[in-house]
């Protein structure tokens, strides 16, 4: 396929890389191609299709909700779908409000203003951000300015406002130095909270962009200890870690601890359609209640609380709720195969949580620009499996319906291709 005339699509240099490949449709965890191939997504199309690709539950649910109400203005008007989602999802995180936006840089963005306006609300001007070493949290100003510089932010950068930055004390297997960078991290913590901050924010137990680079539990509980006792707020970024991919319905869950805000995106609606939505506290909802109307959130997006994205996170919810093993178990699927993969002497620093499984090449530099990740993806393709490996970080990330056999295929093709590019 050549490059389409009119398209514009996303992280890609066209000068360097081959055209996309064409999709014609999509089941469970395989894509077949117009010229007839199939793929085993194995990474739920950027994390997103969580349960497989056209999951009949879910487009039954959008095609009756279609039939009933597509869309309405949400500033004026509410409706059944955005009701039960909100009061299941307050259920579930244990965060009252559901503020509903696009997609996960958007509620990222919400989080933030909201912890802001919220303190400003009080009549208190805390001014520090702090956020963490290697984060991603999305690609809009705010969001931008919150995650590490990089080269994605480099034109960016004299337009993106300070944020503290904190060590983040990731481990893998055979990790022997944590305890000592953690005690660092949590050191460089509490020096930050000495200036009155408005809210810290991280990607629960995962930094996902960055490299699937993973924490223990029991830091993100010294960290909350530490945040809720210097009075600032704590934003958990679930955008990915979210629905079941950590192993828990959500990674805070699992990690013990219990945020002020929580950004929820990608895996809400099941991969069907683009929807945000950002949970927060009764507190911090009751923070904009006033006769002051500059004390309003003045925020919102034109497909707000959208019937269809709603009718689908539901069904979504039903389906995770209904069978709860697939997310809670996978884990154990992955550890045989990637114990295996880890005996070949270019893969190091292996880790694995949830869903998700990680590793990194022992070849040169670990940029998301060092070539062999594209080498490696390419190699999978002919051998009928889609990654999209960060620079020297291997990662799978499959939707929950994939079968054992085609979960070995997936470890098969990246094996044979590490095998074929370091010899």
């Amino acid at each position: 396929m050549s490059w389409h005339p009119h398209l514009w699509h996303p992280t890609t240099q066209v000068a360097s890389s081959p055209a996309p490949l064409a999709v014609k449709q999509a089941r469970g965890c395989v894509l077949e191609l117009r010229d007839g191939r199939h793929l085993i997504d194995a990474i739920s199309s950027w994390w997103v299709t969580l349960h497989g690709h056209a999951e009949p539950a879910i487009a039954a649910a959008i095609a009756r909700q279609a039939q009933e109400l597509e869309q309405v203005i949400f500033a004026n008007f509410s409706h059944a779908p955005a009701e039960q989602l909100a009061t299941r999802l307050a259920a579930l995180t244990g965060l009252e409000r559901l503020f509903f936006s696009d997609n996960g840089s958007t509620a990222v963005e919400v989080a933030l203003k909201m912890a802001w306006q919220w303190w400003r609300n009080q009549g208190s001007a805390r001014s520090q951000l702090i956020a963490f070493e290697g984060a991603y949290h999305g690609d809009t100003f705010g969001a931008m300015a919150l995650g590490d510089r990089s080269i994605f932010t480099a034109p960016y950068d004299d337009l993106l406002f300070d944020v503290s930055r904190i060590s983040w004390p990731h481990t893998h297997w055979g990790d022997h130095d944590l305890e000592t960078r953690e005690n660092k991290a949590l050191q460089e913590l509490e020096k930050a909270l000495a200036t009155p901050t408005a809210a810290v924010i991280l990607e629960p137990l995962i930094q996902g962009a960055s490299g699937m680079l993973m924490v223990r539990p029991s830091f993100l509980r010294a960290v909350q200890e530490r945040v809720h006792a210097s009075g600032a707020l704590l934003i958990a970024d679930e955008v990915m870690t979210g629905f079941g991919r950590t192993g828990a319905l959500f990674a805070s869950q699992r990690s013990g601890i219990q945020p002020d805000l929580i950004a929820l995106s990608k895996g809400l609606t099941g991969g069907f359609l683009p929807m945000g939505g950002t949970m927060a506290s009764e507190r911090i909802y009751q923070g904009f209640i006033s006769e002051n109307a500059s004390q309003t959130f003045f925020h919102g997006h034109s497909f707000t609380a959208n019937p269809l994205g709603c009718a689908a996170a539901l069904a979504s919810l039903d389906l995770l709720q209904q069978n709860p093993e697939r997310y809670q178990q996978f884990e154990s699927r992955h550890t045989p195969l990637l114990e295996e993969l880890a005996q070949q002497k270019a893969v190091k620093r292996v880790r694995c949580l949830g869903t998700v499984a990680a590793f990194e090449l022992d070849a040169g530099s670990t940029s998301y620009l060092n070539p062999i990740g594209k080498q490696l993806q390419q190699h999978c393709i002919d051998q009928g499996v889609y990654i999209r490996p960060l620079g020297n970080v291997v990662y799978l990330l499959p939707p929950l319906s994939i079968s054992d056999g085609q979960l070995q295929q997936c470890y098969s093709a990246i094996g044979s291709g590490i095998k074929a590019l370091t010899d």
